[in-house]
C-alpha cells in the first residue's frame, strides 16, 4: 500500500471516528437530560375538607410530576389551570416551604388547579440549580400541550442579572413563542426582577428592563407584572433578598390583583365546588411535611 493512500486511509478513519465520539456524545447527552426530566418530582398539594385556607389546612404527597399532572388532567373540565416556572422565589426559598411560596398561595387564592415548577437559580439564560433551568427548558418539563392552561406565569429575572440586554431578550421572547406553540389558548403573564429593595441596582434594572421589552414585544397582550417599576414592598426573610411567609402572601395578593385588573378572575368557591390539584415541582428545596 502506498503511504498516499494509507494517509487517505487514515484521515478517512479518523474522521469515522470523530463522527461516531460525536454521535456518541449527543446521545449521552439527551439521555442524561431525559433521565434528569424525568426525575423531576412534585408535591401534590390538596386542602383538608372542611378547614379554613391556611399552611395548617395543606396536605401533600410526594409524587412524580408527570403522575401529578396526569391527576390533575383528569379534572381539568371541572377547574381552569395555572401553570408557573420559577427561580427561587417559585420554589419557596425564604420561608423554606414550597407550600407557602407565593405561587402556591396564588393558585388557592384564585381556586385553580396549578403546576408550579420552582428551580432557584434559575433565568431566562442561566441554567440554575442542578442545570434544570433555564425557563424554556423548564416550560417545556410541564408538558403545557397536555395541560391545556388557561393561565402562564413566568417569573424570573434576578438570576439573569450581568446577561447582555440583547440575549435577555432573545431568550424572553423565546419563552413567550414556547407558550404560545404549546398553549395557544393560554394568557402570558411575566413576573419580572424582585431585589433586595424596592428598586433594585440600575443593572437589575437593565435585566428588567430586557424581559419587559422582550416579553411585551414577543406578546404585547401579555400581563406584565414589574415588582421593580411598582416598588413592590413586602417583609424579607433575615433582611435579605427572599421573602418571608408573611412575604410571600403578599406577592401572592398582590399578583391576584393585578390579574384581576386583566380578567382574571378566581374560580368560584361552593360547597360542591371541585378541590383544586396542585402539582408542586421544585428543585434544591425540602419537600414540606405531610399535614
Amino acid at each position: 500500500m502506498s503511504k498516499r493512500r494509507f494517509g487517505r486511509l487514515t484521515a478517512i478513519g479518523a474522521a469515522a471516528l470523530a463522527c461516531c465520539l460525536l454521535i456518541s456524545g449527543w446521545i449521552t447527552v439527551r439521555l442524561r437530560d431525559d433521565t434528569a426530566a424525568g426525575a423531576v418530582s412534585s408535591v401534590l398539594i390538596t386542602q383538608h375538607p372542611g378547614r379554613p385556607a391556611g399552611p395548617d389546612a395543606i396536605a401533600s404527597v410526594d409524587q412524580p410530576l408527570a403522575a401529578c399532572e396526569a391527576r390533575l388532567e383528569r379534572q381539568r373540565q371541572l377547574l381552569p389551570t395555572l401553570a408557573i416556572a420559577g427561580a427561587s422565589y417559585t420554589a419557596g426559598i425564604g420561608p423554606d416551604n414550597p407550600s407557602l411560596s407565593w405561587a402556591v398561595d396564588l393558585a388557592r387564592l384564585l381556586h385553580w388547579n396549578a403546576v408550579i415548577y420552582g428551580v432557584p437559580g434559575a433565568g431566562y439564560v442561566r441554567s440554575g440549580h442542578g442545570g434544570r433551568g433555564p425557563m424554556n427548558r423548564m416550560l417545556a418539563a410541564e408538558e403545557l400541550a397536555g395541560l391545556k392552561p388557561a393561565l402562564v406565569i413566568v417569573q424570573a429575572g434576578y438570576d439573569d442579572l450581568g446577561v447582555p440586554a440583547g440575549l435577555e431578550r432573545h431568550r424572553v421572547g423565546a419563552a413567550v413563542h414556547l407558550i404560545q406553540s404549546a398553549a395557544p389558548g393560554a394568557r402570558i403573564a411575566l413576573l419580572t426582577a424582585f431585589s433586595t429593595g424596592p428598586t433594585g441596582t440600575p443593572a437589575l434594572r437593565e435585566t428588567d428592563h430586557a424581559i419587559v421589552t422582550g416579553g411585551s414585544t414577543a406578546d404585547p397582550a401579555a400581563i406584565v407584572m414589574d415588582p421593580l417599576a411598582g416598588q413592590w414592598q413586602y417583609a424579607h426573610a433575615d433582611g435579605g433578598l427572599h421573602p418571608t411567609a408573611a412575604g410571600d402572601e403578599w406577592i401572592a395578593r398582590q399578583v391576584a390583583a393585578i390579574l384581576r385588573a386583566h380578567g382574571v378572575r378566581p374560580a368560584p368557591v361552593t360547597p360542591a365546588a371541585a378541590r383544586p390539584v396542585i402539582c408542586d415541582a421544585t428543585v434544591g428545596m425540602k419537600k414540606p411535611v405531610t399535614a
